[in-house]
């Protein structure tokens, strides 16, 4: 499993280095055949209210799936980094409880893309109960704070719709293996999922 970690606004320290490598390393334990992991650290200085330690980890497993959690925290003291990271990894623990769920679905072969074999099932650890129960708390900004270049694999829209419900996002943006073009799934309020098809 390589694991990259990146600090925006915040000094990777060996200490953090360990400290988020020790983390991030039992995730295997939850989940065999964890490809890549990618971790983002992040200081963002405010006008308004307390600054924010955001930790965002993005797994990619080497069946294609991709989880990601990220948690953002008002910073209270230099620790608060650190339990950012636990939230993101708590919040991981049930993705991966998901990604390992057995669901029936219209088009089983879709579905099973993104599902963990049997094989990795039998070698993987249950997922703590204690990370499933937490609350996950959400804190909205207005400003834009990060850029993204995302690699963007074709998929038809039952694929799309897993990763969406993977990675536990209102959106997903995709390349429509149909009709070559990118596509954005997004979540709609009463219910089911919607389309947007570029012109």
């Amino acid at each position: 499993m390589n694991i990259t970690i990146h600090g925006d606004g915040i000094r990777i320290s060996d200490a953090l280095d360990n400290y988020t490598r020790s983390k991030v390393d039992k995730l295997d334990r939850y989940l065999p055949n964890i490809s890549q992991v990618g971790v983002e650290l992040s200081i963002i200085r405010t006008h308004r209210g307390a600054d924010l330690a955001i930790a965002q980890i993005t797994v990619q497993h080497a069946r294609g799936a991709i989880l990601r959690a990220e948690e953002k925290m008002n910073i209270e003291n230099r620790d608060t980094i650190r339990f950012a990271i636990n939230k993101a990894v708590d919040k991981l623990h049930r993705q991966i409880d998901r990604f390992k769920s057995k669901r029936k679905s219209k088009n089983q072969k879709v579905r099973d893309r993104y599902r963990a074999t049997v094989a990795e099932l039998d070698l993987a650890e249950d997922v703590p109960v204690y990370a499933l129960n937490e609350a996950e708390e959400s804190d909205a900004t207005s400003e834009i704070y990060r850029r993204k270049q995302i690699e963007m694999m074709p998929m038809n829209e039952e694929e799309a719709i897993e990763q969406l419900e993977l990675l536990d996002h209102n959106f997903y943006m995709f390349m429509n293996a149909e009709s070559e073009q990118v596509n954005v799934l997004y979540r709609r309020e009463s219910g089911g999922y919607g389309i947007l098809i570029p012109l």
